[in-house]
């Protein structure tokens, strides 16, 4: 077969082929050609979810004539000094993106550099140049593509509606826009409703324009991380564990201020979070990698979506040691968002509101006859004849029905915690039980046991509100949470197999699998190479019993490849653990003894991620006294 070369349009119809693969793309070059031009304010309008128009303009530097003839053509770029791929400190550094795009697009473009007498335009329809001429701009630069892939009509059945595709515009605006916190941007248009986020100032404008973004309940509910390793930094926020999502679209991850999707960060995120979240949620993050740039490849994708870090396993650590450490030092913190749908639950629906404080016993005088309405449905008080269990609710009684065991292993704690007065010891509050709640001390971070209700419940009083804390689900972390240490003191018991198990496997997976064994060597799996393509388990973990070696190994092989790394046999031990706590911990219905109620509060305050358990659903909620007044038209 005869060979030739191909012509220039096609060669730049390929390269579009690779860079441009829908409108997104085509903003998120235009946009981060903005942002190294050095612009303050980036207008980004579009018509048709990007299909038939989007314009991005900027107040940036600008260029002159003989630069704008040579942006249209191909390998031209001002993003690289001396040739040096391994040295990229811009994001659009590829030479491809605006002829690609004017390759299958009607391109126009005006530009003023701030030495220019005026502005020049050229266009770009389909591949064919026109002629540069004078234009009427202030500085900066203005990206006009019309037309999407009209001069490749295939191309177009393969695009999705209009609102998929402006939604994913959006997406590339915010992350580009997260990562710039000092630049405005305006995303507007026919097929959307406006959005703008202001340029953020004062000390922390990065926090200012997460707020934006995510909005301010992520504020309230994030871990600030700031970590440095070997010279690289990671710094952000990460949502507490019970502030997640159904879904993996609020992961942001910037590297060298490039957002980006890796796989390796996916990965180190998932084991940070592995035993504090379900399954089927996610951690909701914004994290910023910073590292020299000789340290990252960033061209490893026409799109410049994934990197390649040149220590890989560095850069895991860092990611996953530094979000469990702050999950450690949030201690027993939870979403303040559970609070909020708890008391979306408990207004009722059709009370007004606009009832004066004072009037508030009157306008409650119906409730005295033994009705009131809420949600639309009226409920009856339990003295007005309805049937009702008193021990559904039972306030603290010293010398009532208690769980053996239990109150040897949690001890009540009396001490004194920065900006909490001391708590009554148990002799002393049986003493003073009889007294007004008001002189008792009461102000611990998760209060006082005042009541246990439907023997599950403890509900404790704060000093400013009221904390409901579910046993269960509680104890089972402080158990886990002790587990977890004496296996990390002890090693991990192992059994040793009479005849070692064979797992054939691919050359491939089982070199991986031998790469990794003093790493697997230290959660009780012993494996070695066993000629090409098997691999020999001598060792498995006492604690998972009678195990299926074949799919273990297997699976693990399957992770290597994926992840590059093996952390399905710890995730395994950990859910073992996780089971354990689960069946030996406080179960619900229960009776608990006060001093008991006391102990499980403050063992919860002082223990590591306690304001969830181990699947993920939060072990306490906090109904502040503000807003229980509101329920009640107090305020």
């Amino acid at each position: 077969m005869q060979v030739r070369q191909l012509g220039e349009q096609v060669i730049n119809q390929i390269a579009a082929g690779e860079v441009i693969e829908r409108p997104a793309s085509v903003i998120k070059e235009l946009v981060e050609n903005a942002v190294d031009a050095g612009a303050t304010n980036i207008e980004i309008v579009t018509a048709a979810g990007g299909k038939t128009l989007m314009r991005v303009a900027d107040d940036g530097a600008g260029m002159r004539q003989g630069d704008l003839r040579l942006a249209i053509r191909r390998h031209c770029t001002s993003k690289i000094s001396d040739d040096d791929l391994f040295d990229i400190r811009t994001l659009g550094f590829r030479g491809e993106a605006l002829p690609s795009i004017g390759s299958v697009a009607r391109l126009a473009i005006q530009t003023r550099h701030s030495e220019e007498d005026h502005a020049w335009a050229i266009a770009v329809e389909g591949g064919k140049e026109q002629a540069i001429a004078p234009a009427a701009r202030t500085k900066g630069t203005q990206v006009e593509v019309r037309d999407l892939f009209f001069a490749t009509p295939a191309r177009l059945k393969f695009l999705k509606s209009d609102r998929a595709e402006a939604s994913a515009i959006t997406e590339i605006v915010k992350r580009i826009a997260l990562a710039y916190p000092q630049i405005g941007f305006s995303l507007s248009g026919a097929d959307r409703q406006a959005q703008s986020w202001p340029a953020a100032r004062g000390d922390e404008p990065h926090l200012a324009r997460i707020a934006q973004i995510l909005g301010q309940d992520f504020v309230d509910n994030a871990m600030e991380i700031d970590a440095e390793r070997e010279n690289v930094r990671l710094s952000g926020f990460a949502g507490l564990p019970t502030h997640h999502r159904g879904n993996a679209q609020h992961q942001f991850f910037f590297v060298n201020g490039r957002p980006v999707k890796d796989k390796l960060l996916l990965s180190g995120l998932r084991g940070a979070y592995a035993d504090v979240l379900a399954r089927d949620r996610h951690p909701v993050v914004v994290l910023f990698i910073d590292l020299d740039p000789s340290q990252v490849d960033v061209n490893v994708h026409p799109a410049k979506a994934d990197v390649r870090f040149r220590d890989s396993q560095l850069v895991r650590g860092l990611l996953v040691g530094a979000i469990k450490h702050a999950l450690v030092q949030s201690g027993h913190r939870s979403s303040t968002s559970n609070a909020s749908v708890a008391l979306d639950a408990l207004r009722p629906q059709d009370t007004p509101f606009d009832v004066p404080p004072s009037a508030g016993h009157a306008a409650g005088s119906n409730s005295a006859r033994g009705n009131w309405q809420g949600g639309g449905q009226a409920h009856t008080r339990p003295d007005a004849g309805q049937a009702w269990q008193p021990d559904a609710f039972r306030p603290l009684e010293r010398g009532s029905a208690t769980m053996s065991g239990f109150a040897e292993d949690l001890q009540p704690v009396s001490q004194t915690q920065n900006g909490f007065a001391e708590m009554a010891s148990p002799s002393a509050d049986a003493r003073a039980h009889d007294q007004p709640i008001e002189n008792e001390k009461t102000v611990l971070p998760l209060g006082a046991a005042r009541a246990q209700v439907h023997e599950t419940y403890i509900i404790s009083q704060t000093e400013d509100g009221v904390v409901i804390v579910d046993q269960h689900a509680a104890h089972e972390r402080l158990v886990y949470e002790r587990l977890k240490e004496a296996l990390a003191i002890k090693d991990v018991s192992r059994q040793i197999l009479l005849i070692p198990e064979i797992v054939e496997l691919t050359e491939e997976d089982a070199t991986r699998l031998a790469e990794k064994a003093d790493d697997l060597e230290k959660v009780g799996l012993s494996l070695e190479a066993f000629g090409p393509g098997a691999i020999a388990v001598r060792e498995t973990p006492a604690i998972l019993g009678d195990m299926d070696i074949q799919g273990m190994v297997k699976s693990l092989a399957d992770e290597l490849a994926e992840w590059d790394t093996a952390e399905g046999l710890k995730e395994k031990l950990d859910h073992v653990a996780a089971t354990m706590a689960c069946h030996g911990s406080v179960r619900a219905g229960r009776r608990m003894r006060p001093e008991e109620m006391d102990a499980l509060l403050r063992d919860m305050e002082a223990t590591p991620l306690s304001g969830q358990c181990n699947h993920g659903r939060p072990t306490w909620v906090e109904l502040k006294l503000s807003d229980i007044e509101k329920l009640f038209g107090r305020k």
